[in-house]
């Protein structure tokens, strides 16, 4: 109830608010719900959606045991810097860009049953978006910053500073946590001061 109070999906009495009321119509977790509404106003209502339906689905990436450097390097051609999510929303543009092709999907190391389903999910999305007259307008790859700010609006309690080296800390739980190998944000060359995470993974470490 903490979360969803936050979030701003209910009023200070714990009954729905307008936008919870909004947010219920959406079959997804209410941070991806809220994230998408909030996108609409800043006119990316479409870029988020293409990233709230890669989120529903399994990773979209694979790593075949005797193929890894290749796989890594094709990965690499996809990443953004600034963002697992937006190398998401690249992704799913440029395989939409190659006409839904399974066939790139497999020289690019993409699961293409993934993108098929993030595909499905985001036209019943879409058709939701439209039945609540919520906007899907496109901000273009030049205005992803607004698309940040839209994931900011729904898992700004995911932030973290940075803490040591490579070590973050959760800003309001104080969870230690670590940047995945597999981020886009791993391999920068420098690590961000706050970074935005949408889930947090338990793994192994040897010693």
């Amino acid at each position: 109830m903490y979360q969803l109070w936050v979030l701003g999906a209910l009023d200070n009495g714990g009954g729905l608010s307008d936008l919870g009321a909004r947010m219920v119509e959406f079959p997804l977790d209410p941070p991806l719900a809220k994230m998408l509404l909030f996108a609409a106003g800043l006119a990316c209502g479409a870029e988020v959606l293409a990233i709230v339906a890669c989120l529903s689905v399994p990773n979209v990436f694979f790593r075949p045991k005797d193929r890894e450097e290749e796989s890594d390097a094709a990965r690499e051609k996809f990443f953004v810097p600034e963002s697992d999510h937006l190398t998401l929303l690249n992704v799913y543009a440029a395989w939409r860009a190659a006409g839904y092709d399974a066939r790139w999907c497999d020289r690019h190391f993409v699961v293409h049953k993934a993108l098929a389903k993030a595909r499905e999910v985001a036209a019943q999305l879409l058709d939701l978006m439209e039945a609540q007259r919520v906007p899907h307008e496109s901000c273009g790859p030049d205005s992803w910053d607004v698309v940040r700010k839209a994931i900011c609006s729904a898992y700004f309690f995911n932030a973290a500073r940075l803490k040591g080296v490579g070590e973050y800390v959760n800003m309001l739980s104080a969870i230690p946590c670590n940047l995945h190998p597999s981020s886009s944000l791993f391999g920068l060359g420098y690590t961000p001061d706050h970074v935005i995470y949408h889930e947090l993974v338990m793994t192994s470490r040897s010693t």
